[in-house]
């Protein structure tokens, strides 16, 4: 399976977002070649500020696995991930991060500049079908304005 395969399951995550009226962030845990857990955007549902996608798609991994630590993991994510998540990847010590879109305004990079925010472990690869995932962030935004 290619990054682009499992960007395409996790832009189907984002969908469900948006439409639920979410900011529409898609994501998924995958170990071994099989999805262990998926995740969407559910702030406003959940009135919880931390209901991002990967902390929604983390969080099912622990469960299903029994573990905190995903060294062997990776998650895919439709845009790059905040601060926060960083965080939280950084301390599951996730294995691989794939994300599609930049986020100039709220990604790990704003607050973490050219410092590295991930497990020193974890391999970090951009830019995955960005041009899709930028695409559902821009006609969401469209639509609220």
């Amino acid at each position: 399976m290619t990054d682009e395969y499992y960007m395409t399951l996790a832009l189907k995550e984002a969908r469900r977002a948006f439409d639920e009226d979410e900011v529409p962030v898609g994501a998924l845990v995958v170990l071994n070649e099989k999805i262990i857990s998926r995740g969407y955007n559910m702030v406003e549902r959940l009135q919880d500020p931390t209901a991002h996608a990967e902390m929604i798609a983390l969080t099912s991994a622990f469960n299903s696995l029994g573990s905190k630590y995903l060294p062997e993991a990776t998650l895919y994510v439709t845009v790059e991930p905040c601060f926060m998540c960083a965080g939280a990847l950084y301390w599951s010590k996730v294995g691989k991060v794939v994300y599609g879109a930049e986020d100039e305004k709220n990604g790990y990079r704003k607050t973490a500049g050219t410092n590295w925010a991930f497990h020193p472990k974890t391999e970090l690869v951009r830019g995955v079908m960005k041009e899709e995932c930028a695409a559902l962030m821009k006609e969401f935004f469209r639509r609220k304005r």
